[in-house]
């Protein structure tokens, strides 16, 4: 049987759905028995949290004052301690999980998969490579240690069970490094949705020509409870900062609903959209590459089009 064990994401009070989506991947591992681990300052919130949700057997709990912030060198130590028993280890593959997860496998002297986006067996698993056009199958060596970082957006989170699982605080005395401190954390506050777990999202690109033009997408997503995204263009040209980026080398979405305004649908920014459940698409260009992927398509000018939508709503 494969013991799996998921590190679970958190701001100290509340679990990230990120952790719901790793859960969803384990569920997939065969006969794997599926355990929470929630570092924290204090974690019993953020534990009953994760107790609930479906195919979790038990939730072990490490509070140490060290873990108030999430850092993965000092994390890292931790999990690996706990791991020992575990077959397979895995983390979200967002900057929490990219800052533990590597630290991790060195500790554990294991491969690490990155970027999981399906799972076959026990030892075999798929990720994308070449901005999603290629498709890789892993295989790991049998009675090898797994560690692996999940892509989310592949994965619908867990829903939630009835019977929460067994909680167990476990004490874990390893040297913590010192050499990574907290200093502060620099983040830009909205009352919007957060990009990358947002139901709806409205990007705007290239196209809207200027920052004071791209806040005609804030005021259709305030009408649609939509998060903000934009293209890397958008974001070079400085239109937008560089935490609404999406694609492949911003943030990979799923929503339910993504709105592409103005965006031509270079093969990078659709990395980042591709499991979005519906895209819609509004671009002057009929023979822009986004309408081979857009569910629905509006050729015209956004100038237009975009304040009609938001009459309507």
């Amino acid at each position: 049987m494969a013991q799996v064990l998921v590190v679970a994401e958190h701001n100290g009070s509340a679990l990230n759905s990120s952790t719901a989506r790793c859960v969803a991947c384990a569920q997939s591992i065969p006969d794997g028995k599926i355990t929470i681990l929630v570092c924290a300052a204090e974690g019993a919130a953020v534990a009953a949290q994760a107790a609930r949700l479906a195919g979790v057997h038990r939730v072990l709990r490490v509070d140490n004052p060290a873990n108030a912030h999430a850092l993965g060198a000092v994390l890292a130590p931790q999990v690996a301690a706990v791991a020992a028993d575990f077959t397979h280890v895995l983390g979200p593959s967002n900057t929490f999980g990219k800052d533990l997860m590597p630290r991790l496998a060195a500790l554990l002297d294991a491969p690490q998969i990155s970027d999981i986006m399906a799972v076959e067996s026990a030892t075999r698993f798929r990720r994308p490579v070449y901005a999603g056009n290629a498709i890789l199958t892993v295989d790991v060596l049998g009675g090898r240690k797994v560690v692996g970082t999940v892509r989310t957006a592949s994965f619908a989170a867990a829903a939630e069970q009835s019977a929460p699982a067994p909680i167990e605080a476990v004490g874990v005395n390893v040297p913590l490094p010192d050499h990574t401190r907290f200093v502060a954390v620099s983040a830009p506050k909205s009352d919007r949705p957060e990009l990358q777990t947002a139901r709806r999202v409205v990007s705007g690109g290239r196209a809207l020509g200027s920052a004071e033009a791209f806040k005609l997408l804030y005021s259709l997503a305030d009408k649609l409870g939509a998060a903000v995204g934009a293209s890397r263009a958008a974001v070079d040209s400085g239109y937008a900062p560089n935490e609404l980026q999406v694609g492949q080398t911003g943030k990979i979405i799923a929503p339910e609903l993504y709105v592409a305004v103005g965006i031509s649908g270079a093969i990078q920014h659709l990395t980042g959209i591709k499991d979005a459940r519906t895209i819609v698409a509004i671009n002057k260009d009929g023979e822009a590459p986004i309408f081979e992927v857009a569910d629905y398509g509006l050729v015209g000018d956004l100038f237009e089009i975009v304040p009609q939508i938001e009459k309507l709503l």
